[in-house]
């Protein structure tokens, strides 16, 4: 789910930045162009965790700044089918809930919540089971499988789960 990314790019520094920390300069631009950002590859990335730059850059003509290889280690999130996860419910609708997996909202339909048909009461907020009474309720915490997962670059993660199997489902009350 969680991931540590190594990337290489090249990073601008203007000549305002001149004598300025080249390993700050670097961080700001790679946060600026990578956080938040959704890669069909490395996933939706989350923060810059260590810079590398090279001191000595390139002076392209006709630009006065300087250019400079730089390394870092990204932290991402990807979410993997089939993997179980825990969260909690932020949200419960008709049509089922949002349980909040890390940086992301997941998505479980109310078919795929137990083995029972659930029923919405609107008042409360809640999904109750009509044989079961299994009450989902903002802020339980639950246990889910990842059944799907959709990566829309530039900035969005569609994820879908299920409840329905031994040793899913809700794990705590608020």
């Amino acid at each position: 789910m969680f991931r540590i990314v190594e990337i290489e790019d090249v990073v601008r520094v203007s000549p305002d930045k001149f004598g300025e920390d080249l390993r700050k300069i670097a961080y700001d631009w790679l946060r600026s162009k990578y956080v938040g950002r959704v890669d069909p590859i490395i996933g939706l990335v989350i923060a810059i965790a260590d810079v590398e730059v090279d001191p000595e850059g390139i002076i392209i003509p006709g630009d006065g700044a300087t250019y400079h290889s730089t390394k870092a280690k990204i932290i991402t999130f990807y979410p993997i089918t089939n993997e179980v996860v825990e969260g909690e419910v932020v949200d419960v609708k008709r049509i089922g809930i949002f349980i909040n997996i890390g940086p992301i909202d997941a998505f479980v339909h109310i078919s795929q919540i137990a083995d029972d048909k659930m029923v919405y009461d609107e008042v409360r907020g809640t999904l109750t089971g009509e044989e079961t009474k299994i009450t989902i309720s903002k802020g339980d915490v639950v246990r889910g499988r990842i059944v799907n997962a959709a990566l829309a670059p530039p900035a969005s993660i569609r994820v879908g789960m299920t409840l329905r199997q031994p040793t899913l489902g809700k794990v705590s009350a608020k």
